[in-house]
């Protein structure tokens, strides 16, 4: 299992965004408190869509009480990371991964990614430019994951409108 793991999020619309592409995907949100948003319905209706119902989602209190939870290999997507994440071996499907992403405003905190310094990413960018949107970032680190492990259980095909779609009159 591949989880989400949004330390503090602060704006609902990419929490949305992040809920749809772990639904999309198959994967385990967490969000750890306290977060700049309420979860509900109104505040997550844009972005997350009808995805809300369809994610598996946990609210962690603390940092703490998520570690106490989480039973797998933790990874920290940052900007002070110096790997890349396709120099990360995910291939083991039955490990549990835990992609780990920080406040839009702060980050992680650095204790944190000190504490876990080995296991920091960078996603590479302009030299210039500070970061990408945090639900981008989502989206990619856990594509990446999905690629190396070949897709498990999702679908290469068209399935809502059939595979023939395109060939149809």
């Amino acid at each position: 299992m591949i989880h989400i793991v949004l330390y503090e999020p602060e704006i609902p619309q990419n929490t949305g965004n992040i809920m749809r592409t772990c639904a999309a995907f198959g994967m385990h949100l967490h969000l750890i408190e306290p977060l700049g948003f309420y979860m509900d319905e109104k505040h997550l209706r844009r972005a997350g869509m009808d995805y809300r119902d369809r994610t598996q989602w946990t609210v962690h209190r603390s940092w703490q009480d998520f570690l106490d939870q989480a039973d797998g290999e933790l990874y920290f997507v940052t900007r002070y990371g110096e790997r890349t994440p396709d120099s990360f071996d995910f291939t083991d499907s039955g490990k549990e991964i835990y992609l780990v992403f920080g406040r839009e405003s702060t980050g992680i905190p650095k204790e944190i990614l000190a504490a876990h310094y080995e296991a920091c990413m960078r996603i590479p960018m302009l030299p210039d430019t500070r970061s990408l949107n945090l639900s981008n970032c989502a989206a990619l680190v856990a594509y990446e994951v999905l690629r190396q492990q070949g897709y498990p259980g999702l679908s290469r095909s068209e399935v809502l409108k059939g595979k023939d779609y395109l060939f149809r009159n």
